[in-house]
């Protein structure tokens, strides 16, 4: 960590504080040890380090206090309500202050996301760090600091009343895909795969509801968080997300296994070889073409293959950077892919941070952008292709020349006619919508944080509740 022992500044912001009945003050936390975490939550690494803090969290209850200051990328970031939902998504347990107007962030002198800063039991800055990685750097500080302040310590352990846990029967449903008469939904906050019929009600159970990593029976079997699912036969693909796994689903045996990733996150781009086995990072959509599932691998900004037959898992494309850049599978780069759709040799993919629609053509190997400009160019503006924005795309489907867009962070869902290269709105009034998938012809949409399923009519934008039962 880059240290300098000054004052830290009080945390003050008019937008107020979520996860705790009350704000805080540095004074107050005198005696404490207090990690700051400045977030944004669509950002992936920011999810990322989670877990670490959790970890600290938990093995420094007496001496260490983390609060989250949530400074804003997006637009629709800066909302109480919609931190409070991303707060209640992620299991977070301290407090986090909403910094919509970037008044901490500069004065702290922060220019990444994530970035921690470490405080000490007097109130000064030990240092701070972006990036990942966060408990190996800041456990050995803490070791190391404890005796030094072991007189001075205050090890009251402080409880903080935590958001009020919501959902019905789907808790932050996502990706969604349809099979004959059925529909796979992953109910990601519950922790689990459910298959219903068109009508809403629930034929399957897949997972037990528990976050784990465990394999077995679908009584048995857990996930954590998942999301994009793909079918090959009887068996039902699941991006595990945060055990950044592939799961296989045998629909006959009713049994879970693991096809692919360890449980664990891992970190492989930048000095890696073409064509060498990889873990999944934060796998987040699937899609099967002939013997080979293609994996959104938001996790390191890369499309990720593995052969249906080994299970062997390689990088497809992207270098890993994170970047709008368009060319050949190994020069392009991407931003948080977290949607697929397959139409033929073409696979569409949204890039949710750069807000974006990626095209990669299978025959050829080449990707190109169709809608988006940049990480920070979005908007909400339909249009010539062109000058369209979207706000955090995170989901899209294909029928008949046209991409159904789940326009997440507008709260919409767009149609960008490939033809013409027009976007225009075709239904609002989500909250934050992260998948569409046509059941026959009707459009299905992932109403993420409603906790709840619509369908859409293709035509007329009219949408209808689910009622899952």
């Amino acid at each position: 960590m880059n240290t300098g022992r000054v004052n830290a500044p009080e945390l003050h912001s008019k937008f107020g504080w979520l996860n705790t009945d009350r704000e805080y003050s540095l004074k107050e936390l005198r005696g404490k040890f207090v990690l700051l975490d400045f977030w944004t939550f669509g950002c992936i690494n920011c999810q990322h380090i989670l877990p670490d803090l959790k970890r600290l969290e938990q093995e420094y209850p007496e001496e260490l206090v983390v609060i989250g200051v949530h400074s804003a990328k997006f637009d629709a970031e800066k909302s109480s309500d919609t931190i409070r939902k991303a707060i209640q998504k992620f299991g977070i347990e301290h407090p986090v202050i909403n910094d919509a107007d970037f008044s901490i962030w500069r004065q702290y002198a922060i220019n990444a996301w994530p970035t921690i800063v470490l405080i000490d039991p007097d109130g000064k800055v030990v240092g701070q760090r972006a990036g990942e990685g966060v408990y190996e750097v800041v456990k050995p500080n803490l070791d190391f600091m404890i005796k030094d302040f072991e007189d001075k310590l205050n090890r009251e352990i402080i409880h903080f009343r935590k958001e009020e846990k919501e959902g019905n029967v789907l808790r932050f449903p996502t990706k969604i895909l349809a099979h004959n008469d059925t529909v796979f939904v992953a109910d990601s906050g519950n922790n689990r795969i459910l298959q219903l019929d068109r009508e809403g009600k629930m034929l399957e159970t897949i997972g037990s509801g528990q976050e784990g990593f465990a394999n077995g029976s679908f009584a048995e079997a857990s996930f954590h968080e998942p999301q994009g699912m793909a079918l090959a036969g009887n068996i039902l693909y699941v991006a595990d997300t945060r055990n950044h796994a592939i799961r296989k689903v045998d629909l006959v045996s009713k049994e879970v296994q693991t096809a692919a990733g360890s449980g664990k996150l891992g970190y492989y781009f930048g000095n890696e070889k073409w064509g060498v086995p990889v873990d999944p990072n934060s796998p987040w959509d699937l899609v099967i073409k002939e013997n080979t599932l293609y994996i959104a691998n938001a996790g390191n900004h890369q499309i990720l293959q593995m052969n249906l037959k080994t299970e062997v898992v390689t990088r497809f494309a992207g270098t890993g950077s994170e970047a709008l850049l368009n060319g050949t599978l190994h020069d392009a780069a991407f931003n948080q892919p977290s949607g697929l759709a397959l139409s033929g040799d073409k696979l569409y993919i949204a890039d949710a941070e750069a807000s974006a629609v990626r095209c990669l053509d299978l025959r050829n190997g080449s990707v190109n952008t169709l809608l988006g400009k940049g990480l920070f160019d979005f908007g909400d503006m339909d249009g010539d292709a062109d000058i369209a924005l979207l706000q955090h795309l995170t989901g899209l489907t294909e029928k008949e020349n046209c991409l159904f867009l789940a326009d997440t962070y507008n709260g919409k869902i767009k149609i960008l006619n490939l033809e013409s290269k027009r976007v225009r709105t075709l239904t609002a009034g989500l909250f934050e919508p992260n998948d569409v998938e046509f059941v026959g012809r009707e459009l299905w949409v992932s109403s993420t944080n409603s906790h709840e399923l619509y369908r859409v009519d293709a035509e007329t934008g009219e949408k209808s509740l689910i009622a899952v039962h």
